[in-house]
Formats: structure tokens, sequence, C-alpha cells
């Protein structure tokens, strides 16, 4: 059954000027009210990828070397023509849409882009979709100032949905049910560093030098690779403590999962321990290594920051 067309679903009006979005006064309810709204999106472009695994999809290679579906292709349009209708003129960067304007040599998005755009990844973990795997997402971030404010993370095939404003919130629900009820809703927080050791969320498809060097640096106790941005959550629910990744992402695969994760207690940092920032039009919205944690105090005792 296609989704409902976004008209059928409005956000309230308080949180339709981004403006209200940083607003001291109105900053943390409109946060949480932007990122339950992201969530219905994000789970209406998640039926459309699950209508396509049922009918089966086509896999295409980039000029990059990486590979997209018919499903990122539909889920995307989906979310676009959505956060245009609810949200006119906030600009979107969004990755199908920026690998069709950088083949065609054009600017990726707005440059420079405003104070507040969105950063959507309509099917993050293509590679792992693609071959038949699971813990693929759809990600959307709402960005002021560079830091994402509101971010909803949808994992289509296991029906969870996690969203991040000023607190953070997950529950399991499939794409084309009804909104939830406040009572439904599961809040989650990270957890600190545990006596016995950290537990370390690692790229599946994407190892590298740098990142395994890392940590081999840390007190690991447990190690488990996982894809897309499942890892950001795991880490805001407290079931793990970091994630590092040294290779190269972009700016759509992590600001949704970060909204998350800060929203729940967590920080995401670079090599350095500066926490990192989205909107960089200079580098191509490439990211900088970086390092999620769970644990705040981490970052400081083992950056020595």
């Amino acid at each position: 059954m296609p989704p409902p067309a976004p008209h059928a679903f409005t956000p309230d009006s308080s949180i339709r000027d981004p403006k209200s979005w940083s607003a001291p006064e109105t900053a943390a309810q409109a946060r949480d009210a932007l990122a339950l709204h992201l969530g219905e999106i994000s789970r209406r472009a998640g039926g459309l990828i699950l209508e396509a695994v049922a009918r089966g999809f086509n896999v295409y290679t980039k000029p990059d070397g990486s590979s997209y579906t018919d499903a990122d292709v539909e889920a995307e349009r989906y979310i676009l023509e959505a956060l245009a209708a609810h949200f006119p003129g906030v600009p979107v960067v969004a990755e199908e849409q920026s690998a069709e304007r950088a083949q065609a040599g054009e600017a990726i998005g707005a440059n420079p882009l405003p104070d507040a755009f969105f950063l959507v990844d309509p099917l993050d973990g293509t590679r792992d979709f693609a071959t038949g795997g699971i813990e693929y997402t759809v990600n959307i971030a709402a960005i002021v100032g560079g830091t994402p404010v509101a971010g909803a993370v949808y994992a289509p095939a296991s029906r969870t949905l996690w969203v991040g404003g000023a607190h953070a919130f997950t529950l399991k629900i499939e794409p084309d049910a009804p909104a939830a009820a406040p009572g439904d809703w599961r809040a989650i927080v990270t957890r600190p560093v545990p006596e016995a050791g950290l537990t370390a969320l690692a790229s599946r498809r994407h190892a590298d030098g740098p990142t395994a060097d890392f940590l081999a640096g840390l007190p690991v106790h447990e190690r488990i690779a996982a894809s897309s941005s499942v890892k950001f959550c795991a880490i805001a629910e407290g079931r793990a403590d970091v994630y590092p990744r040294f290779g190269q992402t972009m700016e759509w695969d992590t600001a949704a999962g970060d909204a998350v994760l800060r929203a729940a207690g967590g920080i995401v940092t670079d090599e350095t321990g500066v926490q990192i920032t989205y909107g960089r039009t200079q580098d191509g919205h490439v990211n900088r290594p970086f390092i999620a944690w769970g644990d705040s105090a981490a970052s400081r005792r083992f950056l020595g920051r």
C-alpha cells in the first residue's frame, strides 16, 4: 500500500518556522515535535523500501563506484516531496540528488547553506540492503548552525524507529500504522562506561586500518559489527559505548544518528575530541573521521580532552 501523500499529514504549525528549532523559549518542545514529525516521514519512506523488497529492485553503480537502487530513489523522492510541502523554503541536502548534481558538475545544495537545512539519506546501508541484509535505515536530520537539532532513523526490516530532539525515544511501529500515542514511546539514554570495558561497534563492510588501530588503544571488552545508523542508535539505547569511523562518510550518513545519540546523552567528536559539525559545503559534505561516544566523559578520558 503506498504511503499517504504529504498533504495528508502535516506538522504542527509551531515547528514550520526553523527559528522555533533554536529559540530559547521554544527549542526543547519544538525539537521533540520536529523529531517526531521527521519520524513520521522516515517510516512512510521505509514502507516504500519494503515494497521494493517485495517486488524486486534494480541495483545501479554511481561513477564513484558506490551503489544505489530503485528503493533509494523512490524513498528519497517521497522524503523530498514531504519536506518541501511541510517546511517550504528550508533547503535539503539529500544523497541521491547530490550524486546527480555532482555528476553534472553542479554544486551540492545551496552554497553557502543557510543556518537551517535538512540532511537526508533515504537508504543508509545500500550495499547491505542490495545483498539481502536487514540493517539498512532511513535517515532524516534537521541542522541549525552546524548542529543536528532533531533527527529520525527508521529501520524498515525490524520496524524500529528512533527519534531525537531535546530527548530521545524509540518504538516498534509498522510503516503504515497510525501515529504512535505518547505512551507508546520508550525514552532512551546512554550509559556510563562499564567497569568490564567498552562495547565497540564497527562497520560491517567498511573496515579500515586507522579505525582498527584506534580500537586497539581502548579497553574494549566486546566488539560488534553492524551496518548503517543502527550503530548510533545502539549507543543511544545504552547497548554499546563507542563507534569510531576513520574511513570516508558523508554528512547525510551520520547526521540523523548523531541527533538521536546527542539527545540520549552521547557525543560525536573528531579524533581530537571536538564535536563534529554539518553543512561543510567547502568539503563537499564529506565528514572528518569521527568517534561516537555514549559517555561524553569517555571522550575526554580516552582522547585527553
